[in-house]
């Protein structure tokens, strides 16, 4: 007996009564191996634990970019360039093959990202020169862009897969949510207290990440494929910036909440250590680390307390949080006071997370499922412009203006375009 199962790459029949020893086993997609329910259960575990090891990766080198800065005396602005280059990798991957999983697979893809990470983590620890940063953190970006979209779409249809349930992708969104800006926010965390509490901070980070995404690199190999091989040739092309037909304003408008939510992000993944020790004199490593981490962690966190609203009510409560934090940053910042600074930071990062879900979210509906890769792909390039064309400005404009200014300046930026984008977004929720 067999029922067809609605998943996220098309129609696929399921086989739902099978001999006992077959452990329930799931057609597979066109060309590839059928595997059991079982299997694809431990496939959405092994992607979401490379998922979160490879984001946790992008991070980690946050808080140790003031020991870089003190050891080689470069400007604050040296510290935006290496940064950049993460985001002009994630942005690259995600333009030339971040939608190659619709055609190619989604395991594929993951691999090579974790391969990707693993060269990435060897160059911190064999070139950490400035120039060796920017490589570095262009192949660290590389890896991101590559896998960002292609493990968001892999969870969801793992999961129904492995449920036989087409409502189970809804809790698969917010697990990769979650897993998504929650390993961006351990990754700062484990490195500020590996560089605070245990020597060679420059080298034990790094090493434990060469650990742990061996780790994920053999346990994505156990996972399932859910995308059908192509039936012919499929002509290759660069991810293209179209809205799908007819929805040409719902896509923007996602794009752009995503943009905005992620330029909050960029603020705390690059500069904000700097503005601690230079503007508040603090220059504990693990300080520096926690902060980036709290904003993080509350963007992930607040995805799961609020899961049960409305799309619309979560825009709303995001874009309240968001705005009322940045504000207290802004605050904080001219009466310098650092707890209202990190304060403000957490509670910005709880309205980004629900921003960001809708954002994705609504960008990945507008599709029929076998085409989610390419349009997510599209919707996390804009967003990751966000988390890096403001920064490099911030960073710009620190070389001729004083901290304060210009800080307060990317808040008023941040919040105009997300009330602005997000506003919208809500009335089309």
């Amino acid at each position: 007996m067999s029922t067809v199962t609605d998943t996220p790459t098309g129609t696929v029949p399921a086989t739902v009564a099978a001999p006992a020893s077959a452990g329930d086993r799931v057609v597979a997609p066109r060309g590839r191996r059928a595997h059991t329910r079982r299997r694809h259960g431990f496939g959405f575990w092994a992607v979401a634990f490379a998922f979160l090891s490879v984001m946790a990766f992008a991070t980690v080198p946050a808080p140790l970019y003031v020991i870089y800065q003190a050891r080689d005396g470069f400007p604050t602005f040296t510290t935006t360039v290496i940064f950049a280059a993460y985001g002009v990798g994630v942005v690259g991957a995600l333009f030339l093959a971040g939608h190659l999983s619709d055609v190619h697979g989604r395991r594929p893809l993951i691999l090579v990202s974790i391969a990707l990470e693993l060269v990435a983590a060897v160059l911190f620890l064999l070139w950490n020169d400035v120039s060796g940063l920017i490589v570095a953190r262009l192949v660290t970006g590389l890896g991101v862009g590559l896998l960002t979209a292609t493990a968001t779409a892999h969870l969801g249809e793992l999961r129904v897969r492995a449920t036989g349930s087409q409502s189970s992708a809804a809790g698969a969104s917010v697990a990769a949510g979650a897993v998504n800006l929650g390993g961006l926010s351990l990754g700062a965390l484990v490195g500020g207290a590996l560089a605070e509490f245990v020597g060679q901070p420059l080298m034990v980070p790094y090493v434990v990440f060469v650990v742990a995404l061996t780790v994920a690199f053999v346990v994505v190999l156990a996972a399932p494929e859910t995308v059908d091989r192509p039936s012919s040739p499929v002509a290759y092309r660069p991810q293209r910036l179209q809205a799908p037909e007819g929805k040409a304003g719902a896509f923007w408008v996602a794009g752009t909440a995503a943009f905005a939510a992620l330029a909050v992000q960029g603020l705390f993944t690059s500069v904000a250590p700097s503005f601690l020790g230079t503007t508040f004199h603090v220059t504990d490593r693990l300080a520096a680390g926690a902060t980036t981490f709290g904003v993080f962690a509350a963007s992930a966190v607040s995805q799961i307390v609020f899961a049960r609203l409305s799309q619309r009510a979560q825009i709303r409560l995001g874009l309240v949080l968001l705005v009322v934090g940045l504000v207290v940053l802004a605050v904080a910042a001219v009466l310098l006071q650092v707890a209202g600074f990190i304060g403000g930071g957490v509670v910005a990062g709880a309205g980004v997370g629900l921003l960001f879900k809708a954002s994705i979210s609504s960008a990945g509906a507008l599709v029929e499922p076998e085409r989610r890769g390419g349009v997510l792909a599209a919707t996390f390039l804009i967003a990751y412009a966000g988390l890096t064309v403001p920064v490099v400005a911030v960073g710009a404009a620190l070389l001729v203006l004083p901290t304060l200014p210009v800080l307060l300046g990317y808040v008023v930026f941040v919040v105009v375009l997300a009330l602005v984008a997000g506003t919208r977004l809500a009335a089309r929720a």
